[in-house]
C-alpha cells in the first residue's frame, strides 16, 4: 500500500462530508476504534451510510439514536480485509470526540486536528480477523511512511484517549499480533 495525494492506494474512496482542514497540518497520531452496525453485526452498508449522513433511522432501532451523528473516520477496514476511505489524510475526520492525549509532557485534546482515525469493522468481544490485521499493518506502514512525526510509539487506541467514554477497539484486539505484522512489513 501506499499514499497518493493524501488517498490510501488501493482503497475505495468513497467521500464523507464530515470533514475539514486540519489546522497546522499536523499528522502524528493514529487512534484505533471498532465499529459495527447494527452493534454485534457485521456486512452491509450501514457504516458507510453513518459516515455519509445517509444512515436510515427507521432501518434498525438503534440507528434511530445515531442517524442525526455527524462523524466520519479516515478509513474503514472490513472483516474481509477491503479498505474503504473516507477522508484524505491530509484532512480532518471527526471520530475521536472528546478525548486527550499524552504528548510528552503537554496534555493534547482536540486530537482530530492530529490524528489519523480508522475504524476497524468489528466489536470488542469479537476477534478481528487475520485479514483485517494484515490490512491495517499495510495501511499503518504507508502513513508511517508518508507522516515521519508518525511513530510506531504514536499509535494508539480509542479506550486509551477517551478512557471514561469509550473501550474499543477492545480486549479482542491483538496488539502484540498487530505491532509483529507491522514489523514484518517495515523491515
Amino acid at each position: 500500500m501506499r499514499i497518493d495525494d493524501g488517498w490510501l492506494v488501493p482503497a475505495r474512496r468513497l467521500r464523507s462530508p464530515n470533514q475539514d482542514d486540519r489546522p497546522a497540518g499536523e499528522v502524528s497520531l493514529l487512534v484505533l476504534h471498532s465499529i459495527s452496525l447494527p452493534p454485534g453485526e457485521f456486512g452491509g452498508e450501514h457504516i458507510e451510510r453513518l459516515f455519509t449522513n445517509r444512515l436510515d433511522p427507521a432501518a434498525h432501532p438503534f440507528f434511530a439514536t445515531i442517524a442525526e451523528l455527524r462523524v466520519s473516520a479516515h478509513l474503514l477496514i472490513r472483516r474481509d480485509g477491503e479498505c474503504v476511505q473516507f477522508v484524505p489524510f491530509e484532512a480532518r475526520a471527526w471520530h475521536a470526540g472528546r478525548s486527550r492525549w499524552q504528548d510528552g509532557a503537554l496534555e493534547r485534546r482536540a486530537l482530530n486536528d492530529f490524528a489519523v482515525g480508522i475504524e476497524l469493522e468489528g466489536d470488542e468481544v469479537t476477534p478481528y480477523t487475520g485479514a483485517q490485521y494484515l490490512a491495517l499493518a499495510s495501511a499503518t506502514a504507508a502513513l508511517l511512511a508518508r507522516y515521519p512525526a508518525l511513530t510506531p510509539r504514536r499509535i494508539t487506541s480509542h479506550a486509551r484517549v477517551a478512557p471514561l467514554r469509550k473501550n474499543d477497539p477492545g480486549p479482542a484486539f491483538d496488539w502484540a499480533y498487530f505491532r509483529q505484522e507491522l514489523g514484518k512489513i517495515r523491515t
